[in-house]
């Protein structure tokens, strides 16, 4: 129950996030890799079982590990659990508890209820964990909008390319999937991104380090915005080469 096997779990079920922790500052990562440990873990949970019975006990098992950190009690054994119980206080705990919740729609078949539903979703899953990790890392009330809607745009991104994935599995994944619809999200996206330059620039050295799993967010979004198709034929993405150029010069 160490760093080293969060990191681990990390590498093998968030790729991204792992090169994103690992270009952070050494001092980020004792917050950075348990909570993208407990996002893998959470996000990975509806799809280990067929049975949604099972799946809600699978999430509901970690709502009751982060009500122990919350409530200061022994946490559960798991090599999630410890390194997550030594990062987070109370109030964090009890907020994470709604990206939880809001995983429970990757239980389910049923699309979205609406737009805003779906705009929730983002928001819970991926602004909620980029908010998380910049205010454990030192971040300041006053960033919390914008750190949210950058983590949200990274949650549409990482959304969109599981498109193709989610309805082989028979899910309905967008409640208007028609391309003009698509690339208006990618836009809207566009336009909520905050300036990174202000942004870097209100953050203490370490939660700096929260923001770069969004490396890749604005090229990406520009791509769908111009070619919407795109998300459709599981062809978002950056050649390898801009991937590392740009994640590097994030870093740096």
């Amino acid at each position: 129950m160490s760093l080293q096997a969060c990191a681990e779990i990390v590498q093998r079920g968030d790729p991204d996030r792992f090169a994103a922790a690992m270009a952070a500052p050494v001092d980020a990562r004792r917050v950075l890799f348990p909570l993208y440990a407990f996002n893998v873990e959470v996000a990975r949970a509806p799809w280990v079982t067929e049975e949604p019975m099972i799946a809600e006990m699978r999430l509901q098992w970690w709502r009751d590990a982060l009500e122990e950190i919350a409530e200061g009690k022994q946490v559960r054994k798991h090599e999630v659990t410890s390194p997550l119980a030594e990062v987070l206080h109370a109030p964090m705990a009890e907020s994470l508890d709604r990206l939880i919740q809001a995983r429970r729609w990757d239980i389910y078949r049923d699309a979205f209820d609406d737009a805003d539903h779906f705009e929730h979703y983002l928001k819970m899953t991926g602004g909620l964990l980029m908010w998380t990790t910049a205010h454990l890392l030192g971040a300041r009330i006053n960033t919390t909008e914008r750190i949210f809607a950058l983590g949200k745009a990274t949650a549409l991104v990482r959304f969109l390319k599981a498109v193709p994935a989610l309805e082989k599995r028979g899910r309905i994944p967008l409640v208007d999937g028609r391309a003009e619809t698509i690339a208006t999200l990618a836009k809207n996206a566009l336009r909520e991104i905050p300036d990174m330059q202000q942004l870097r620039a209100a953050l203490p050295k370490p939660a700096r380090g929260a923001l770069l799993e969004a490396w890749e967010t604005e090229p990406l979004l520009y791509q769908i915005a111009r070619n919407p198709a795109r998300v459709a034929d599981g062809a978002i993405g950056l050649s390898e080469f801009r991937k590392r150029a740009r994640l590097a010069r994030w870093a740096l």
